[in-house]
């Protein structure tokens, strides 16, 4: 359980950081969902057509994955930065567009709604453990690094705070906010693509199931920290791998396993109920630049 555990938070927490940092410039990004559906479909297509070529088909995936994601969060940024449009329609757009065009793209390349299968994903390592665990680790350190100790970490907090304060001394507030959303873009990709190359052995259109918001609330719960974000995604993580291995657990085994299913999404909703009158978001968040 442990393992199954770690994989399924890899992917949580690595979407969840890129929208930590997103939210921390002030932009609001509910685009996660769709940025990794987009992730996890090239990453499916390019492992799908390079596994009998090439060793690299894996890293291959990953990296076109990220720029997939990146790619796709250029229309966020540009709509919620360059045009002030609402930036939650804006989240939303992409991720009804990541829908129909995953679905759009799998019918022109294979005839149907999805990818093929693939003979083998990701395969855990020592300990049984997958290695994407560890990506997402390096990345919540990296972030947590240039947060918290680099000049660039405090002009990105200072625009999520107060965005007229860092213009007065002269920050370049679109340039970072431009920034942040790619970065978060690029993080949403790498997550949808450690989720289908672990958890799955093709690319569907419930792929991701909700995965996205899940790493949305991960955000907020865990107060747009990263020690914070590292446990909730933890907490939802666990909630999801009970619905797996609960056919192991005897003490649970006599409870439907749709109880298990919609238990992360359960304590989703509960965790933004409680904590959301104590919620320590960025001030700025969510409003444009006049």
């Amino acid at each position: 359980m442990i393992s199954t555990t770690l994989m399924i938070v890899a992917p949580i927490l690595i979407a969840a950081i890129g929208g930590m940092i997103c939210e921390r410039s002030g932009v609001v990004n509910i685009a996660l969902e769709g940025l990794m559906a987009i992730g996890a479909m090239t990453a499916a297509i390019t492992h799908i057509l390079l596994e009998t070529g090439t060793v690299f088909s894996i890293p291959l995936a990953l990296i076109f994955a990220s720029l997939a994601g990146g790619a796709l969060s250029l229309l966020h940024a540009f709509a919620s930065i360059t045009l002030k449009a609402d930036q939650v329609i804006s989240g939303t757009g992409i991720n009804l567009l990541s829908n129909g065009m995953t679905i759009f793209i799998c019918q022109i390349l294979f005839r149907m709604d999805r990818t093929p299968s693939y003979r083998m994903g990701m395969r855990s390592g020592l300990l049984g453990i997958y290695p994407t665990i560890w990506i997402a680790l390096i990345i919540l350190l990296a972030a947590w690094f240039f947060i918290y100790k680099r000049p660039w970490g405090l002009r990105l907090r200072a625009a999520g705070e107060n965005p007229q304060a860092a213009v007065s001394a002269g920050v370049n507030v679109i340039k970072l906010r431009y920034t942040a959303i790619i970065i978060s873009g690029l993080l949403a990709g790498l997550a949808g693509a450690c989720l289908v190359l672990t958890q799955d052995i093709q690319f569907t259109a419930n792929a991701i199931n909700g995965k996205g918001f899940i790493a949305l609330a991960a955000v907020s719960f865990g107060r747009w920290i990263p020690l914070g974000v590292l446990g909730s995604s933890f907490l939802f993580g666990l909630s999801s791998s009970l619905a797996v291995n609960i056919i192991n657990i005897n003490l649970l085994s006599f409870l439907p396993s749709e109880m298990f299913n919609m238990l992360p999404f359960l304590i989703t909703l509960i965790t933004l109920v409680v904590f959301s009158r104590n919620s320590q978001a960025p001030r700025a968040l969510g409003v444009s630049l006049d």
